[in-house]
């Protein structure tokens, strides 16, 4: 691995690359590239249905370099949407994948939630499906 020369940033680019290891894994993907818009395209979806101080608590727990593309885009004030369905919500997920009709978006989408709950401890992942309506729970 290439040394940036600070710790921290070396940290961060070695957890995220382990995050998209295991979700280029789970998915059988066959680039990090695939990974990482998987992994920014559920986050946001899930970030935007999260009231602010659990997307703040969630944020938290990500890599330094999650954590910025996480944040990226946010508008605080128009969140969170009301999705109520499960349907609705892979709607949105659909939505980062518009130019590959073929993606098993609900596939993608647990298989980052599995991710986050490897890495995520299990109070925060209990707080966050907590937030959301029942028939979204069943993805975690």
């Amino acid at each position: 691995m290439a040394s940036s020369g600070l710790k921290q940033f070396d940290s961060t680019i070695h957890k995220t690359n382990q995050w998209l290891h295991e979700l280029s894994e789970e998915l059988e993907l066959e680039t990090h590239g695939q990974a990482y818009h998987a992994l920014r395209t559920v986050l946001h979806t899930l970030r935007d249905r999260l009231m602010l101080p659990e997307t703040v608590d969630l944020a938290a727990q990500l890599p330094m370099l999650v954590r910025g593309f996480f944040y990226e885009g946010w508008q605080p004030v128009e969140v969170p949407i009301q999705d109520r369905t499960k349907e609705q919500f892979l709607e949105h997920v659909r939505e980062g994948y518009r130019e590959d009709k073929f993606t098993d978006v609900e596939r993608v989408t647990r298989a980052v939630f599995r991710v986050l709950a490897k890495h995520v401890s299990e109070g925060e992942v209990r707080d966050i499906r907590h937030c959301l309506p029942d028939s979204l729970q069943g993805l975690w």
